[in-house]
């Protein structure tokens, strides 16, 4: 195969376009997710477009549909993406998001309304299960972090671009528009490769040889891509040995235990680090923050921000992973937003004993929490989840990560506001804050890195971390002045 186009042999371009259309329903998800802030405003102004204003109930179940379908969702589209295969997995994703805006393009009744925004549930899961999953087994070693960041990335682009044209644009336009970029992915992508892992796992070698030597702009017959190959099919043949039921084999198999507790320590962090009340309280925020300053911006114009930092961190995170590596990325994030909560949680603390703070100080902690997220919290805990599992337990490992991240999404969603009533919202920070400090700890004790490493070599590391439990503080001090 000696057809390269314009692209010299073992180019990482079709790797690049490739993972762009995989993240593509993250581009679509994103604006979905977006499309609440301005469409919510709306629908509950005098100027609905329903004609009569929405109540807030209304607005609540559509806000709150998807994530609870997601719970269940991320467990279904795992099991999914194992059976039929990562491409027809993508496929669904982009048809269920579709027709979420067909409903809404179609009607105005609530049930109409609270369904298609549940529907957005089952692209979330998919989102976050499948497309790094896919990405990972697409990806050569040394750009696989930097295209797995892709999936924040396009979920802030998504929704920072749906920001925008929600207040520019009319209700219709805006839903044809996202009706747009689902449909485009659905027609686009039928030309992409299967995942080659999926193709070997189904015993379609010769497919699985032909799409990898297209990913890797190279024939098939070539050294390097037959070498790729076997390290596939060593891999699974490896998981053929061990028990089906995964649950058994996970809790059964130390090294396998100690990859699922990295891998739901990181998952919850990403989670409990505050950006998800942060985010919710950002309108309180700005409020207090525009005083004395004089800063005063809209409710989209504060989404708009948010977005853009969001954006920029999701780009930082692309850019410098294959440099910096997975785990000094994910100390330094955790470390600075552990830090910033705790001084938010501080100018919260001050405010109540009405003691004066910087009026600026919130708004730049809150930038800061949403900027460490989006370029070190989500996008390295994805990655790291999906590289330190084979190709048997990445999906669903995935899904069930995914679950809990749901259900922590759900619960802080509902309680929140009621505990920062009750026991101060300052009290919550410093939660928030030292969940951080405890991770960026955690990360530096027991994750190992996995950056450009094969799976043996990143399980070689868990066999030996089992001795840092043991460590003094002494020799944790040491590996953090490695940094």
């Amino acid at each position: 195969m000696k057809f390269y186009g314009i692209f010299r042999e073992g180019s990482k371009v079709n790797q690049v376009i490739c993972a762009v259309l995989i993240n593509l329903p993250v581009l679509a998800y994103g604006a979905s997710i977006g499309w609440m802030s301005p469409m919510s405003l709306l629908l509950q102004s005098d100027h609905s477009p329903k004609g009569i204003p929405l109540t807030d109930a209304e607005v609540s179940y559509m806000a709150s549909a998807p994530y609870l379908v997601c719970i269940v969702f991320d467990l279904v589209m795992a099991y999914v993406g194992d059976k039929v295969g990562r491409k027809l997995a993508l496929m669904l994703l982009s048809m269920a998001l579709a027709t979420s805006w067909i409903i809404l393009l179609c009607s105005f009744e609530t049930w109409a309304l609270i369904f298609a925004r549940s529907l957005v549930g089952v692209t979330m899961a998919g989102c976050f299960v499948n497309c790094p999953v896919y990405t990972k087994e697409i990806s050569d070693a040394t750009i696989r972090g930097a295209l797995g960041c892709l999936v924040v990335l396009f979920q802030t682009t998504g929704n920072l671009f749906l920001y925008i044209i929600g207040d520019l644009l009319s209700y219709r336009t805006t839903l044809w528009i996202c009706l747009a970029l689902p449909t485009i992915h659905m027609v686009v992508f039928v030309f992409m490769p299967e995942s080659p892992s999926y193709l070997v796992k189904k015993g379609r070698i010769e497919e699985a040889t032909k799409a990898l030597a297209w990913l890797r702009c190279r024939s098939a017959s070539d050294m390097k891509v037959q070498e790729e190959i076997q390290l596939i099919m060593k891999e699974q043949n490896n998981d053929k040995s061990v028990n089906k039921f995964f649950l058994k084999n996970i809790f059964t198999d130390q090294i396998l235990l100690k990859a699922f507790q990295i891998a739901m320590v990181v998952t919850l962090a990403r989670e409990v680090c505050g950006a998800i009340p942060v985010l919710n309280f950002a309108g309180d925020i700005f409020t207090l923050a525009s005083k004395d300053g004089g800063l005063v911006l809209s409710p989209n114009q504060q989404a708009m921000l948010l977005g853009a930092v969001q954006v920029i961190g999701s780009i930082l995170a692309s850019s410098v992973v294959e440099r910096s590596g997975r785990k000094p990325l994910l100390f330094v994030t955790s470390l600075i937003s552990g830090l910033s909560m705790c001084l938010l949680g501080s100018w919260f603390l001050l405010r109540d004993y009405e003691i004066h703070a910087p009026s600026w100080l919130p708004l730049m902690t809150l930038c800061i929490c949403i900027f460490c997220d989006a370029s070190g919290l989500q996008p390295i805990s994805i990655v790291l989840t999906g590289e330190i599992f084979s190709y048997k337990y990445r999906g669903i490992v995935m899904g069930v990560a995914m679950a809990l991240a749901s259900v922590s999404d759900f619960l802080q969603l509902l309680f929140f506001k009621p505990l920062a009533k009750t026991v101060g919202i300052h009290v919550s920070f410093f939660f928030f804050g030292i969940v951080c400090l405890l991770t960026s700890l955690y990360v530096i004790v027991v994750i190992p890195e996995t950056k450009t490493r094969c799976l043996e070599d990143i399980y070689e590391d868990l066999k030996k971390n089992k001795t840092n439990e043991d460590k003094t503080p002494i020799e944790i001090k040491d590996e953090i002045t490695r940094f």
